[in-house]
Formats: structure tokens, sequence, C-alpha cells
């Protein structure tokens, strides 16, 4: 079972991967300002009680937390103490994280985190080699329990393998727009070689719109861009 919590919503564009940001796509469409960056109704999600004075928020859980912004904006530093408080509190979830700014999170990370919190897993977000090698040499070096790898969305082939040691999981996927660039069915196998060399599970997440495979181009409707993936039966 998985819930999702998002302490606060909006994000910057950051990097090459966020051309075609979903959550920049969606807020446009709905006049939103995804510069604005603000606390949620649900800042207090993990630790809301009813009036039972039981948590809400049921026990033995994955969290997806903060898939509206990256947990390590510049911008929540003044809120994001608060939440490493409730997810100490809340031992009997797991929470997870995706980042593009990992070069930060030894400045985020709460007093007592140590090698880390047992209840947390930190992916690092990469797309292209440029991104990988900055963001996974800083990554390799961190003190976190849990490790994951997010190639999303992938825009060019790339080589992860030297970075694999202590990971637990890498996940790929391609950009999802009319104008996307092109994702290759082949950058998909290669990294599942290099997981599998490294014996770490890999999961081949989404498709790209634009989805070369044999020397040919398909656009994949975005609602199929999952299952797509999913037929090809990759996961290890």
């Amino acid at each position: 079972m998985a819930s999702r919590w998002d302490p606060w919503r909006g994000c910057h564009k950051y990097s090459e991967g966020c051309k075609f940001c979903y959550i920049h796509k969606g807020d446009a469409k709905r006049g939103i300002n995804t510069d604005d960056i603000v606390k949620t109704p649900r800042f207090d999600a993990p630790v809301a009680k009813n009036k039972k004075n039981e948590y809400k928020m049921k026990p033995d859980q994955l969290i997806y937390l903060c898939f509206a912004s990256d947990f390590l904006l510049e911008d929540a530093d003044p809120w994001r103490d608060e939440c490493w408080e409730m997810i100490k509190e809340r031992s009997d979830l797991h929470f997870l994280f995706l980042t593009k700014r990992i070069d930060r999170f030894e400045k985020c990370i709460p007093k007592d985190w140590k090698d880390g919190y047992e209840n947390v897993t930190v992916s690092c977000t990469v797309e292209n080699q440029k991104c990988a090698d900055y963001r996974l040499s800083i990554f390799s070096e961190l003190p976190v329990k849990h490790k994951n790898i997010s190639c999303q969305p992938l825009i060019e082939e790339i080589n992860i393998e030297k970075y694999l040691n202590g990971i637990d999981y890498v996940t790929v996927g391609g950009e999802s727009d009319k104008n996307a660039r092109i994702f290759d069915f082949n950058w998909v196998l290669s990294l599942r070689n290099q997981c599998i060399n490294k014996n770490v599970k890999f999961n081949f997440r989404q498709c790209g719109t634009n989805f070369l495979k044999d020397g040919k181009i398909s656009v994949i409707n975005v609602m199929k861009l999952c299952s797509t993936a999913r037929s090809f039966e990759l996961d290890t």
C-alpha cells in the first residue's frame, strides 16, 4: 500500500530534464504559477490524527514524498526541519523522495541523520551523462541507507555502471509531451545490462512519447506510456 505526501507544491525548472515537466504543464492549464512555492493544507499529513487519536495515515505504507516539487528545494528550507521531525515520528512509514538537487543534500539533513534514517529512500534523478556524472559522483559519497536512481526523463544514452555500488533500484522512463525528445529503446537495454552486471534491481517505468525502436519512431499515447513499457517485461 502507498500514499502520497506533498508538504508544499511548486518548483523551479532546474536542468534539461525539466523542459516538459508535468507539474509546470498541469499548472499552466489551471492558471497557476509553478514558481510560487507554498505549503499545502496537508503539510502535517503523516502526524494528523482522527477523533480516536489514531494516525489518519495508516502504518506500513510507502509514502511518495514531495512529488509535486523537490524535497531539497531552496525555497522550502524554512519548512524542511518540521518534515524531518514528522518522518522521524512515523518510523512505521517508509518515505521516498526524488531530487535533482542532490548537491544540497548535506545542507538539508537533520542533525541526527548520521548514516541515514532507516525509513527514508533517496532517489537521485538524472537525465543525461553530464547530470549523471555530476549528481551521481556526489550521491555515491552520501550517507543514505536506501538509494535509488531515477533516469527520468532520459534524453540520451548514459552509462552509470560505476555509480551503482550501494544502489537498490534504478528506474528508467522517457519524456511525455507531443514535442518530446526521441527516447531510444536501446538506452533502456543498455541501462538494464548495467544493472544486471551490478546486481541492481531495474524498472522500465514508461516509454517516451516519441519512441525509437528497431529504427522506427512510434508516437505513444500518454495513457499508454507505462503499459507499453511493462509489455517488454524487462523489470528484474
